[in-house]
C-alpha cells in the first residue's frame, strides 16, 4: 500500500476545538520568547485533553524546550486518541498490515497521523536512549512501510548504529 496515495481528508488541525482553546495555543505562540507559553498550553490541555491541536502544540513546545520526557508524554497521548480513530489496536505492537489496509480511504488521513505519530515516539525514544523501545518502533514502521513513505528506515539505521557504538565501548 502507498501511504502517499490518497487524498488528504480530515486533517486534525481543521478540526474544531472547544471555545477558547485555539487562542490559548495562539497566546503560547506569542509568548515562546519570553518564557511564559507553557501556561496557556496546559491550560488549553485542561480544557481539550483529547484534542490533536493542544497535543500537538505540547510536543513541539516541549521538544523545542528539550524536555523529551515531556514531549514523549504528550506524544503518547496522541497516539492513544489517533489509534480508536482507524480501529487499530490498544498497542502498536500488534498492528498489522491488514489493520491498514482494512481502514477506509476516508481514513488514511488518520492512518498516516497514527503512522507519523508512532515514528515520533520512537525518535523522542532515540534521543532519550531508550533504543530498544525506538528499534522496535521503527522496524515495525518499516514492516509496514515497504516503500519507506513514513521514513523510519533510516532512523532505523541511526539507532543500530548508536547501538554498536555503544556495544563497542563497553566492550561486548
Amino acid at each position: 500500500m502507498d501511504l502517499l496515495d490518497f487524498e488528504a481528508q480530515g486533517l486534525y488541525f481543521e478540526e474544531p476545538d472547544v471555545a477558547g482553546v485555539a487562542d490559548l495555543i495562539a497566546t503560547a505562540a506569542e509568548n515562546y520568547a519570553d518564557g511564559t507559553a507553557e501556561f496557556p498550553l496546559l491550560r488549553a490541555y485542561f480544557l481539550a485533553p483529547q484534542s490533536l491541536n493542544v497535543l500537538v502544540a505540547l510536543n513541539r513546545f516541549y521538544y523545542y524546550q528539550h524536555r523529551l520526557e515531556d514531549a514523549l508524554a504528550a506524544t503518547c497521548k496522541a497516539l492513544a486518541i489517533i489509534g480508536p480513530l482507524v480501529s487499530f489496536p490498544e498497542n502498536w505492537r500488534d498492528l498489522q498490515m491488514a489493520h491498514i489496509t482494512a481502514t477506509p480511504a476516508g481514513l488514511l488521513t488518520q492512518v498516516r497521523l497514527y503512522l507519523f505519530t508512532l515514528k515520533a515516539i520512537g525518535f523522542l525514544n532515540m534521543r532519550l536512549e531508550q533504543l530498544d523501545i525506538s528499534q522496535a518502533i521503527f522496524e515495525k514502521l518499516v514492516s509496514l512501510d515497504n516503500q519507506n513513505r513514513i521514513g523510519a528506515q533510516g532512523l532505523l539505521e541511526l539507532v543500530l548504529k548508536r547501538q554498536a557504538e555503544i556495544n563497542q565501548t563497553e566492550g561486548v
